[in-house]
């Protein structure tokens, strides 16, 4: 269209794709009122913003400025797919009952991920500083975690990231310490602390 601007060309390629705002946010790191300045033109994507918006909408940053560069084709966006997206308080109600709870859609294009999976967003500090409040983790219950890998476990009602640590088996149950990176946070033990498993992290994601 030749009087459309910058922000119809953001808002149009968004639509195209069935992201919504949050969606694409996530996508370029950017907060979800930064895609809705772009789209009414009250603020412009420069350098590396207009990079990661320009891949995410399958296009090429001459396409969004000025309307000659060159689109590609959705089809490239196949491998797209939508994963929940929790506060981690959510995590246990979602659990019980996925209905009772409200919550985001994050993209992602790891087809590995079994239909299981969810992503949230990390509300503690047990595992600080290598795993920080505001931090997107996505979980996959079907991958058995290894020696060493983040788990996301249960206890009671609260959903908490831990290290996880095999111990020796007891009457033929495999037993397992839970170990926090913030020293201020206890070590728990499954029998003794009554906690399962409930994933493993798979991905980290972090938005500046």
């Amino acid at each position: 269209m030749k009087n459309e601007t910058l922000g119809d060309r953001i808002r149009h390629r968004r639509k195209n794709l069935g992201l919504t705002q949050k969606q694409l946010a996530e996508q370029v790191k950017v907060s979800h009122v930064a895609i809705s300045q772009w789209e009414k033109e009250e603020t412009l994507p420069r350098g590396e913003n207009l990079l990661r918006l320009s891949e995410s909408l399958g296009c090429a940053p001459a396409y969004l400025i000025d309307g000659d560069g060159p689109v590609f084709s959705e089809s490239g966006f196949a491998g797209l797919h939508q994963i929940p997206l929790l506060n981690q308080r959510d995590v246990v109600p979602w659990l019980n009952d996925a209905t009772s709870v409200k919550c985001d859609l994050l993209m992602h294009n790891d087809m590995a991920l079994s239909q299981q999976s969810f992503a949230l967003r990390v509300e503690e500090q047990a595992m600080t500083p290598a795993i920080r409040r505001n931090d997107v983790v996505i979980i996959d219950p079907a991958v058995s975690p290894l020696p060493g890998d983040s788990v996301l476990a249960l206890q009671q009602n609260s959903a908490l990231l831990r290290t996880y640590r095999q111990r020796s088996s007891e009457s033929g149950v495999v037993q397992f310490e839970l170990a926090p990176e913030n020293i201020d946070f206890p070590l728990l033990h499954s029998r003794r602390d009554g906690i399962k498993l409930a994933g493993t992290l798979v991905e980290l994601r972090r938005y500046r």
